[in-house]
């Protein structure tokens, strides 16, 4: 795990990969809470028995956005910054889903730091993020995002 003191101490860092997760497992538990806090229960998320038949692998597969929405719990496996105030996500410049993840594949996140710029009492941090899929050769996510962190 990367560790540093302050936000400030990031742009350091700026250009280097701070390093990769732990494995995660995204159980159909997960993507059934997922499918229930949004709304959205598509059949090649929820319904295992369709999912047998009819999908590649025979098995069905997370949301995209339940992936994206599991990059700040992999990257706090990654790095912390000890002198920290509050963190916030503050956005995406772009994200792509460029495979998917079968139920009960393990993840896992590779996380680059491509800027640290001054914001007021704190660092704007911009992060190329890639999601593995253990067995896979291609990513399942390829995300810019964007966060604050603040003295």
């Amino acid at each position: 795990m990367t560790e540093i003191e302050t936000p400030g101490d990031m742009d350091a860092l700026v250009g280097k990969k701070l390093g990769v997760s732990e494995w995660l497992t995204v159980t159909q538990e997960m993507i059934d809470r997922f499918a229930d806090a949004t709304g959205d229960h598509q059949w090649i998320h929820v319904d295992r028995e369709r999912a047998a038949r009819e999908m590649p692998g025979g098995r069905t597969i997370a949301h995209g956005f339940l992936t994206l929405s599991l990059l700040p719990r992999m990257a706090r496996d990654i790095y912390r910054i000890r002198q920290r105030s509050r963190g916030i996500n503050y956005g995406c410049n772009k994200v792509r889903f460029t495979n998917p993840v079968p139920s009960g594949s393990r993840i896992r996140l590779h996380l680059t730091l491509k800027a640290s710029e001054t914001i007021e009492g704190g660092r704007r941090l911009i992060t190329e993020n890639t999601v593995e899929v253990e067995g896979h050769d291609r990513p399942a996510v390829v995300a810019e995002t964007i966060s604050l962190a603040f003295y």
